[in-house]
């Protein structure tokens, strides 16, 4: 289950995605018109026992006198960090600028990234579950294990902790979070893949999470990579206290994903589908369509058609204002060699 738990019926027939074949959520498989590849579809490792995430029962975990408190290293440092759409979620580069030891790691691991996992319902963004209460968000914070910084030699050649990722949970309240707000401001600035932007102000990973001496309490597993091909490698660690955001700091769209012939033809014509057939329109594929006649309504659903080369996709849409951005939703197909 990924993201949401709704189930979808696939053909059988389909083919299972890889790490490098047009994967997607649940959500986004269904946004797609089912043209890329959702969970029940993924291949790799993806079927094997030992996978993530997984429903954390309390009062069945067991204290682990091993396991103690985490040192974060670089932490603290303070900077404009890149953030990225990577088509399946919004990415944060973190470049190596931080590590982690202790909490019962085995060595020293690297931060790579951090990314956002949510959803359109406050209640259900959350991969994992506490006691079968799915949250608004879980933030990943991706490291990789540093080469020769393991205790001993047998723990460094262990595959099922190469990668060490730290995950919170984050629920939505009615109290704006300061520290989180440079990243929610920079995910209206990559609405649609491939898209970079860098924050407007310096933030710490520190100003992200819960306060400091709340993190000496969290659980441990061994699981897996939530993506094709879910190689079970990681060591997890989800932390029991929150990260508490206000509920309009949350977002609710998804990232959308594309077939991958799909281009993003611009500009192009738009046409009403269904009343009010008040207007068509000219639009660009960055700004919103010009409409006439100017009395004219935006009317939804419609159908969009591109009006230059590359010819590659035709969509249909989705009027509407976002949260951070005024737009509309869009579903693409590709069809075949127009020019």
């Amino acid at each position: 289950m990924r993201l949401l738990p709704a189930l979808l019926a696939l053909a059988a027939a389909r083919p299972l995605a890889c790490a490098d074949s047009h994967w997607c959520y649940d959500i986004q498989a269904k946004a797609s018109n089912y043209a890329c590849l959702g969970p029940s579809q993924w291949g790799g490792d993806c079927k094997k026992n030992r996978q993530s995430p997984i429903n954390i029962v309390t009062t069945e975990a067991q204290v682990d006198p091993n396991l103690g408190l985490f040192s974060f290293s670089g932490y603290d440092k303070k900077q404009k960090w890149k953030v990225q759409n990577n088509g399946h979620s919004v990415m944060v580069l973190l470049e190596d600028e931080a590590s982690v030891t202790g909490g019962g790691l085995a060595a020293r691991y690297r931060a790579k990234q951090m990314h956002l996992h949510w959803s359109e319902e406050l209640d259900k963004g959350s991969e994992h579950t506490l006691n079968g209460v799915r949250y608004a968000m879980e933030m990943h914070i991706v490291h990789e294990k540093e080469k020769g910084t393991s205790r001993n030699e047998k723990e460094a050649q262990d595959p099922k902790d190469e990668i060490a990722v730290l995950a919170f949970l984050v629920e939505a309240g009615s109290e704006k979070n300061d520290g989180f707000q440079p990243l929610v401001e920079a995910l209206s600035y990559v609405p649609r893949p491939k898209m970079n932007t860098t924050m407007n102000d310096s933030i710490s990973l520190l100003d992200l999470l819960p306060k400091k001496e709340t993190l000496r309490h969290y659980f441990r597993y061994l699981g897996s990579l939530t993506t094709p091909g879910c190689e079970e490698k990681v060591v997890w660690t989800v932390f029991q206290e929150r990260i508490q955001l206000h509920k309009d700091q949350v977002p609710r769209t998804q990232p959308r994903v594309w077939p991958p012939t799909a281009q993003f033809p611009t500009p192009f014509l738009w046409i009403p589908t269904e009343a009010p057939w008040t207007g068509v329109g000219m639009g660009h594929s960055r700004e919103l369509p010009r409409v006439w006649p100017p009395t004219a309504q935006f009317p939804t659903p419609f159908l969009w058609i591109p009006t230059e080369a590359p010819w590659t996709g035709v969509g249909m849409g989705h009027q509407g204002i976002h949260r951070h951005s005024l737009g509309w939703t869009r579903q693409v197909w590709p069809i075949p060699s127009l020019v």
